[in-house]
């Protein structure tokens, strides 16, 4: 798994660029693949999106997701492999 810098300069990245990252990302080579936002809004509600599948929040503003994606990051580079495990369970359908 990447280090909680590398994921967390990935997840910047990510933001600054309003949700389109337009360059490889640490360890990737070739065409840059097509990437979608992180961050979506729903009945007045906004939601972040993990490369699981899973939609979390709700959120009273797009500032709380962002710091909400980022506690996450920090919680999975700290975890043991079950707890990602698990979290795949619950994709978002």
């Amino acid at each position: 798994m990447a280090t909680t810098q590398a994921v967390k300069q990935s997840y910047l990245s990510h933001v600054e660029t309003g949700n389109q990252i337009m360059n490889n990302r640490a360890g990737e080579q070739g065409k840059i693949p097509t990437r979608s936002g992180r961050f979506i809004k729903k009945e007045g509600y906004w939601y972040y999106s993990t490369r699981e599948g899973v939609d979390i929040g709700p959120f009273d503003s797009k500032n709380d997701a962002e710091v909400g994606a980022i506690e996450f990051i920090d919680f999975i580079c700290a975890s043991e492999p079950a707890v990602l495990a698990t979290l795949r369970q619950y994709r978002a359908a």
